[in-house]
């Protein structure tokens, strides 16, 4: 071969398809820092550990990442925030906006209970372009999350707000696309005082419900994997973890609506201050949460979740069970990984372990 018939550079489509396996080794590396804490009664600790794990891993990675969804907007726990830079940040290095949560669950794991996993999203960022991920700047949002075939008859019916229907009249439409019974359908919704009126809706309409005490991202993705047995996710649930669902589900071609929440009338004029008056009640869908065509999403159990079984410790050995997901490419993988725990090295970011 001629110097002058050399393949060409890597292009940035096949920079993303290589680089996404060190995002799902960083969730790999939390979840296995993360499990130590498991029933221990210390969240806190655990999520620190969590973030060594995740940051130590990026502390060697050459990308230009920055984290537009990230912890500390509902507690003051150590935390990777909004507006922090991943990666080496070297010239020429890919730039991803990332958000994350290396634990989405961290009272249960602090209670020793399922439903616990760390979890990440990126999208890349073309050069001189702005963000292309949302931050919504509420505590929380009220969603609806469904799968494919709901998005599909949206589109062919004429898009409507499933936020401004009756809950009966959401139901009946869901259960008519994917052929059931509303009394076959099976709603999941976290087990909250403020999901009264939910509950009661979903029970007067003869749908099953799932209560979660913890963990909406895995709910949130659950109607758009097969064979989850879940139809549709229903809650007012974190902004930020709405987020990452929302990569999840441009993913795998299901969708979502949004609309921010308001727990109190000072957050409420707090908000108003940032946003205009349009997307203070504007309902978002995946698209206005993550835009173009690039989204990765990986996320690995702490402890087991309907998403993923949990982490596993038999002696020196830890097996860990991973999704990862990329929406150029729709290839969704499960990742059964056995770790060596003798022989393995976890980089950890050193400012966080004094609080781990």
């Amino acid at each position: 071969m001629q110097p002058t018939d050399l393949p060409p550079l890597r292009s940035s489509l096949d920079l993303e398809r290589i680089l996404e396996f060190e995002f799902v080794r960083a969730t790999e590396n939390a979840a296995l820092q993360a499990i130590h804490w498991l029933g221990r009664g210390e969240k806190e600790k655990a999520d620190a550990a969590a973030c060594a794990a995740i940051a130590g891993v990026f502390d060697l990675l050459d990308i230009r990442g920055e984290v537009v969804i990230g912890e500390g907007i509902k507690d003051n726990a150590p935390g990777i925030f909004v507006g922090e830079q991943l990666g080496t940040w070297r010239n020429g290095s890919p730039r991803f906006n990332i958000a994350l949560d290396p634990i989405d669950g961290t009272t249960n794991i602090a209670k020793g209970l399922p439903n616990s996993i760390s979890v990440m999203a990126a999208a890349q960022v073309p050069d001189g372009a702005p963000n292309v991920m949302k931050s919504l700047p509420s505590f929380y949002c009220h969603k609806i999350a469904y799968g494919p075939a709901v998005k599909k008859a949206l589109a062919e019916q004429g898009t409507r707000s499933f936020l401004d229907m009756p809950l009966k009249e959401v139901l009946s439409f869901v259960a008519e696309v994917l052929g059931k019974r509303v009394s076959d359908l099976v709603v999941v919704t976290m087990d909250r005082p403020r999901h009264g009126e939910i509950f009661r809706e979903i029970r007067e309409a003869g749908a099953a419900m799932r209560m979660i005490s913890d963990g909406d991202i895995t709910a949130a993705v659950a109607p758009s994997l097969p064979d989850s047995g879940v139809d549709l996710y229903i809650g007012m649930g974190g902004s930020p973890e709405g987020v990452l669902a929302a990569a999840a589900l441009k993913c795998l071609g299901g969708d979502m609506q949004l609309r921010m929440w308001f727990h109190n009338q000072e957050h409420h004029a707090e908000v108003a201050e940032l946003v205009t008056r349009e997307e203070l009640t504007k309902v978002f869908f995946v698209e206005d949460l993550v835009m173009g065509e690039s989204a990765l999403f990986c996320a690995t159990g702490i402890s087991d979740s309907s998403l993923l079984p949990g982490v596993k410790l038999i002696g020196h050995r830890a097996e860990t069970h991973s999704i990862l997901m990329r929406a150029r490419s729709g290839t969704v993988r499960h990742i059964h990984a056995t770790h060596q725990l003798d022989k393995k090295v976890v980089p950890l970011r050193e400012s966080f372990m004094k609080h781990a």
